[in-house]
């Protein structure tokens, strides 16, 4: 099945417009989700609207509010919430450019690859994303569609072009007040040298492809025993990890540190050829 467009409009830049195609470059197909189910009878649970001491309500009575504060709410009528909705353009002006580097990776929020949309497009494109490319340089723009406005980050991706959603400014909190209490001291020069070294060790080029769900994967294979019983009783097998030591949580760090290094080196990884 063919991959649906998630926005069909241009890029435009100054007097320059690029037709284009947005696609989502990721995909949640692969979680596994869960129904609630009444188990004498093995049917799925609904739910009704239910008001506390009144019971289930009809779906016309029904309207949405937005809490002030406890148990105060502003009411809001559907057409109302239409009415303030920004207008779905299908035009991407690229407004500011900035260094990569700049945008702090709390603010990104979801990938999406942008494809031109003919041959003329093509030219454009590659043009745009060269010029990103060779500035070292992303661009800002807001993107309208479904009713509301996104900031969009576009930047050079592999022989394409990748746009990522960006949180606004009031989405991410501020992380200093977590970390308040941890000391400004510098660490030990040796635990220091002993950290880089395991980082040496464990340094190689990212793949994605390495990396798989074990918890996602364990659920399938329960799925898939229990479907091929077709049995209702629980099957819970043991998930120890042999590796976590028991006893006392208090460490040596230093003695911790070198025997990660010594242990690395002795499983002696394959290392990786550098593509060409």
């Amino acid at each position: 099945m063919a991959a649906r467009a998630y926005w069909q409009g241009q890029i435009r830049l100054a007097l320059v417009s690029i037709p284009v195609e947005i696609y989502s470059a990721t995909r949640s197909g692969s979680r596994i989700s869960f129904n609630q189910i009444h188990e004498p009878s093995g049917k799925r649970i609904s739910y009704e609207k239910v008001v506390p001491g009144i019971g289930p309500v009809n779906r016309d009575e029904i309207i949405r509010g937005y809490e002030v504060s406890k148990g105060n709410y502003v009411l809001l009528e559907d057409e109302e919430i239409e009415a303030v909705k920004i207008e779905s353009k299908r035009t991407l002006e690229l407004v500011q450019f900035v260094e990569a580097c700049e945008i702090d990776p709390l603010y990104f929020e979801k990938p999406y690859y942008v494809a031109p949309q003919d041959e003329l497009a093509e030219e454009a494109s590659i043009v745009l994303r060269e010029a990103l490319r060779k500035a070292k340089k992303v661009a800002l723009g807001q993107l309208s569609v479904r009713g509301r406005e996104k900031l969009v980050a576009i930047k050079p991706c592999g022989k394409g072009l990748l746009l990522e959603t960006l949180r606004y400014a009031d989405e991410v909190r501020a992380g200093q007040s977590f970390f308040d209490d941890i000391d400004e001291a510098k660490p030990k020069k040796e635990l220091l040298d002993l950290a880089n070294t395991l980082i040496e060790q464990k340094s190689a080029p990212f793949d994605a492809g390495e990396f798989e769900d074990r918890y996602a994967q364990a659920l399938k294979k329960l799925i898939d025993k229990k479907a091929k019983s077709k049995s209702k009783k629980a099957v819970i097998e043991g998930v120890d990890d042999p590796d976590t030591p028991s006893g006392s949580n208090v460490i040596d760090l230093m003695a911790a540190l070198k025997e990660s290094v010594e242990g690395d080196k002795a499983k002696k990884p394959a290392t990786r050829k550098k593509s060409a």
